[in-house]
């Protein structure tokens, strides 16, 4: 029994293209490794792009999956644009978008200046959208979707010096709602995963940089410690799967107990 079962989540994704942005590092990465080992065909996007690349390869080679990186700015409609050209010549029609490019500048707020501010809404909000709308038309015509965003626990809970970053993953939750209702009768379902502190390189760190401002982060989750990984990364594949087709619009928390309800 336990072996028919691996073999069965080994195959859960067969046949699908799933295409994961911000992929070269940290839950991107661990993402496209998760739908890898359920035979996804990936699609990878960073604007990191020797070290895309370099974990394409890696992956083709560890989990047997056909992937392609592809390496761009998709803040702007021309480089979501260019990611869905690819994709579609490749492997046509995507029915897996995990819409994980981000990264804000964590600063007080009256510290931000213009160009901080920009990049991160440019970074968290702007790609979200941009992709979404490139990859949304195939998935209406096929009938059948998968949109997962990472959003932050940090909308919910107010960490310090998060404003901006939480402007722009609060209109990612906010987009979530929106879509998951306009589409809902298409096959098409819509959620956002929210971590709070998760244990990446960029923790790592903000910890040697400013111990004091990241123990205020970890402080918050009850649990004690910043998730790992593959415990974000396994919450997006269940929300891939044809078996979560009636959890849609949710804002789903990975956080340790940080914000509960």
């Amino acid at each position: 029994m336990n072996t028919h079962a691996s073999a069965s989540e080994n195959a859960r994704f067969k046949g699908q293209v799933a295409v994961v942005t911000g992929a070269a590092r940290g839950i991107g990465l661990a993402i496209a490794e998760a739908l890898a080992s359920g035979g996804a065909t990936l699609v990878l996007a960073d604007v990191a792009e020797q070290e895309l690349q370099a974990q394409a390869q890696r992956i083709r080679q560890a989990f047997d999956v056909p992937v392609l990186g592809v390496s761009g700015d998709l803040s702007t409609e021309a480089g979501a644009h260019a990611l869905l050209t690819q994709s579609q010549t490749a492997f046509g029609d995507a029915s897996i978008l995990v819409n994980n490019a981000g990264g804000g500048v964590i600063l007080p707020f009256l510290s931000h200046t213009a160009e901080t501010l920009r990049q991160t809404i440019d970074r968290n909000l702007w790609t979200t959208i941009w992709c979404t709308r490139a990859f949304l038309p195939g998935m209406v015509s096929q009938g059948f979707g998968r949109i997962i965003n990472l959003g932050a626990d940090s909308v919910r809970n107010g960490l310090p010096d998060h404003a901006a970053y939480n402007a722009a993953k609060g209109g990612v939750h906010a987009l979530t709602t929106g879509l998951a209702r306009e589409f809902a009768t298409s096959g098409i379902t819509v959620n956002t995963v929210a971590p709070c502190a998760v244990n990446s390189d960029q923790l790592r760190q903000f910890v040697r940089d400013k111990p004091a401002v990241a123990q205020k982060f970890l402080s918050v989750i009850p649990m004690g410690r910043a998730a790992e990984l593959q415990e974000v990364a396994s919450m997006v594949v269940y929300l891939a799967t044809r078996e979560a087709a009636f959890v849609t619009g949710q804002v789903i928390s990975v956080n340790g107990g940080s914000t509960m309800l």
